[in-house]
């Protein structure tokens, strides 16, 4: 039976990259640490370390009991809340992830409100694709995660709650002084002379794409990352980009949200839970829920 705190050890080695590293993060001493580990690699039956000229790095043994080390240790994190929540009423702590997006206006909406009624719980938020969070809840490392569907869908899992919050329109940003920046909406065919700013996933479909084929064009595209970068492009007239509604918070003064109307983009917006969830994560749910209505509401803006 391998010892928890020996597990927490390995990952702190494996995360920092160095038995000293861990010592300081854990406050242990580095013999300290070379002991322990030395007496797990001998329960495991063999070397779990690399030991490299500077620091060390898993062998293909301790990947595997890494990987199983934390869903052990994600667990019994977990129980430590339940018993909180249990003992304590809505107390412990609370672990959200979203993807970037949703972090705008929707996450932080949620968490203020959330704060207010229950302050004695902590919230550990963070952010990252959906398919991430949700291999992230199966280990146990998350409470809450708010996903989307786009573009892959979400696997059905019996060990996850899936519960839809909104449908999220996908607005086109034009910079102010553009000739159909005046209109309520703006009709996508109107839009086939224009580059468009956005970075598809390799080999991947994107939202834009499926509505410029729907439309009778394919867009013609230039490849920048970050929001600012491509709020940056459309202020300086060099093209056009697609904005989610839960986003329209973020776009600068100077720019302009428009509905691109029947040809519009849309995905769903859920949030994700274990199929057994902390009291407070299930209240958490009510509060996401509750901050739809406020972030989406204005979707076009002047």
């Amino acid at each position: 039976m391998f010892d928890v705190d020996a597990l927490r050890l390995l990952d702190a080695v494996a995360r920092t990259g160095s038995f000293t590293a861990a010592a300081a993060e854990l406050a242990y001493t580095q013999s300290a640490v070379s002991r322990r580990i030395a007496s797990l690699e001998r329960q495991a039956g063999g070397p779990l370390f690399e030991r490299l000229p500077r620091g060390v790095r898993l062998t293909p043994a301790g990947e595997l009991l890494r990987q199983h080390a934390l869903v052990v240790l994600n667990r019994l994190a977990r129980a430590a809340d339940e018993l909180a929540g249990i003992h304590g009423g809505y107390r412990g702590r609370v672990r959200l992830g979203a993807f970037a997006t949703a972090n705008v206006a929707l996450v932080p909406a949620a968490l203020r409100a959330f704060r207010r009624e229950f302050p004695q719980v902590e919230l550990v938020p963070g952010e990252g694709p959906s398919g991430g969070l949700l291999r992230r809840m199966r280990e146990g490392s998350l409470d809450v995660a708010v996903v989307s569907d786009y573009p892959s869908g979400l696997p059905y899992d019996d060990e996850v709650e899936i519960v839809a919050l909104a449908e999220d329109e996908l607005l086109v940003a034009l910079p102010g002084d553009h000739p159909l920046a005046a209109g309520e909406s703006v009709d996508l065919r109107e839009l086939r002379e224009e580059t468009w700013i956005e970075a598809p996933p390799p080999g991947r479909r994107t939202m834009l794409g499926d509505a410029c084929a729907r439309a009778g064009f394919t867009p013609r595209t230039l490849k920048i990352s970050e929001w600012t970068g491509k709020f940056g492009f459309v202020a300086a007239g060099l093209g056009v980009t697609l904005v989610p509604s839960l986003a329209a918070w973020a776009v600068p003064p100077g720019l302009v949200l428009r509905s691109l109307g029947e040809f519009a983009p849309r995905r769903t917006v859920s949030a994700a839970l274990p199929r057994t969830p902390l009291p407070a994560a299930r209240a958490l749910l009510e509060f996401l829920a509750g901050a739809v209505a406020g972030v989406t509401g204005g979707q076009a803006r002047q």
